[in-house]
């Protein structure tokens, strides 16, 4: 990975991320926030249903679009983490972060939860 890019995954926190639409194939660009857990990227929102999630669980093809302290549009693909295991793992990490982790259960349950690989090297 380029060392401007390993670091602004460990310095940034925010991104756009480029998602095809499920219903309409059409682009949908957001803003996002990130988490970089032992040079995993993660990405989850609180609990609910999210159209950029469901968008990735049709189509897992997206855009990461650096944009702090480096600019870089990354080709990238989501894995939806399921396994509740796992789950609780990450996001543990994650709410406390977020300085909810009175809220575990709740995300556990039904916050959306990908795993970004990056398609190609960067």
């Amino acid at each position: 990975m380029q060392e401007n890019i390993e670091c602004a995954l460990n310095k940034d926190s925010l991104v756009d991320i480029t998602t095809t639409g499920r219903k309409t194939s059409l682009a949908r660009r957001i803003e996002i926030g990130f988490q970089y857990i032992e040079n995993t990227i993660f990405i989850s929102g609180l609990p609910g249903k999210r159209g950029w999630y469901a968008n990735l669980l049709a189509k897992p093809a997206f855009t990461f679009h650096l944009k702090q302290s480096v600019q870089a549009d990354i080709p990238a693909v989501a894995t939806p983490i399921i396994e509740a295991a796992r789950r609780r793992q990450v996001l543990t990490i994650i709410v406390a972060k977020w300085k909810r982790s009175d809220e575990i259960e709740a995300f556990v349950k039904s916050s959306p939860l990908i795993e970004v690989y990056f398609s190609e090297m960067v």
